[in-house]
């Protein structure tokens, strides 16, 4: 069983994923990927090196992924063009960590974008964790340290939270406690167990 796993930044993505991972799922993760993908030595970071120049490298040669930010969360035109860099990596290891899976398994790609880049047809289900704006906006806040404006800048850098919902098979509310997201998640496993049967 193939399952896409999407929501806004701060949404709590990475919370599903843990909980799902700790049922036994097989979570592929394109956050942690598109790190990988950019690593130190790798052909990615040399690549985003050379459109966006040194000022994104730290001095270490590691990249700088707050001043790579403060570029692509301002401008479209440069936020395309790093996806045009990542994306394609991030995909193709994400399908060939899915090819490893053990048959039978349940694998879940967390895909922040996966509205914005038109996968949503490549799934089995698509699973949606949905929080209210103003949740989302504090939670983002601070966890991330950011601005109230450049939060802003990121929310709308993604899909609108009405177009993760239009692709969604199933939508888990994150607007309250861990524990009732993780109730959430015990029962959205116990319908796939059934499903699989």
């Amino acid at each position: 069983m193939l399952v896409g796993l999407t929501g806004g930044i701060g949404s709590g993505k990475s919370l599903v994923a843990e909980l799902l991972a700790a049922h036994g799922a097989t979570i592929v993760d394109a956050d942690v990927l598109a790190r990988e993908v950019v690593a130190q030595g790798t052909p990615g970071l040399a690549a985003v090196a050379d459109r966006f120049g040194a000022d994104v490298l730290l001095p270490d040669g590691s990249l700088d992924r707050q001043a790579l930010g403060r570029i692509v969360f301002g401008d479209a035109a440069a936020r395309r063009d790093l996806e045009a860099i990542i994306h394609p990596a991030v995909r193709a290891r994400a399908a060939a960590l899915t090819a490893a899976a053990p048959d039978g398994a349940v694998v879940v790609q967390v895909i922040p974008l996966l509205v914005e880049t038109g996968q949503q047809g490549n799934f089995d289900q698509v699973v949606v964790v949905d929080v209210e704006p103003e949740v989302q906006l504090s939670r983002i806040m601070l966890r991330d340290g950011l601005s109230e404006p450049d939060a802003r800048a990121r929310l709308r850098a993604q899909a609108s939270r009405q177009a993760r919902l239009d692709v969604a098979d199933v939508v888990l509310k994150n607007n309250g406690t861990p524990d009732d997201l993780a109730a959430a998640v015990d029962r959205l496993w116990a319908e796939w167990e059934i499903a699989r049967a």
